[in-house]
């Protein structure tokens, strides 16, 4: 099954820290590692940690690259296709409210986002 059920979250919240969780995965950080990343990113920039070009920095700095969905069909494209089209590497994927993370064909969140629409993603190179 290519959904991981995944909470870092030290208070077990589920909600409003996706972008905290996502990079706590893709990145390897434990959650306050992962917040503090962000925050001081938001801080130099004058941003919401959560805002996607807070989140994208840190990643870029990491050594990942923002790649677009193709447009063929985005709205049936989900991502558990994304997930099982992506069976090797780390990927943050953005849907139109929410990030997560796809690691090596399966998608790590608090919920069963499969269903979800991929926007666009980071990839690690």
């Amino acid at each position: 099954m290519p959904y991981q059920n995944y909470n870092p979250n030290p208070m077990r919240s589920r909600v409003g820290d996706c972008t905290v969780r996502a990079l706590s995965k893709a990145l390897g950080l434990e959650w306050d590692d992962a917040f503090a990343v962000l925050a001081a990113e938001a801080f130099r920039v004058k941003d919401m940690p959560s805002a996607d070009a807070v989140w994208g920095a840190v990643l870029r700095n990491e050594g990942f690259h923002r790649r677009g969905i193709s447009d063929t069909c985005p709205e049936c494209y989900t991502v558990r296709q994304f997930a099982e089209d992506h069976p090797e590497g780390i990927y943050v994927v953005a849907t139109d409210r929410h990030v997560l993370t796809v690691a090596d064909g399966n998608f790590f969140d608090t919920w069963d986002s499969g269903d979800e629409t991929p926007l666009y993603y980071y990839e690690k190179r």
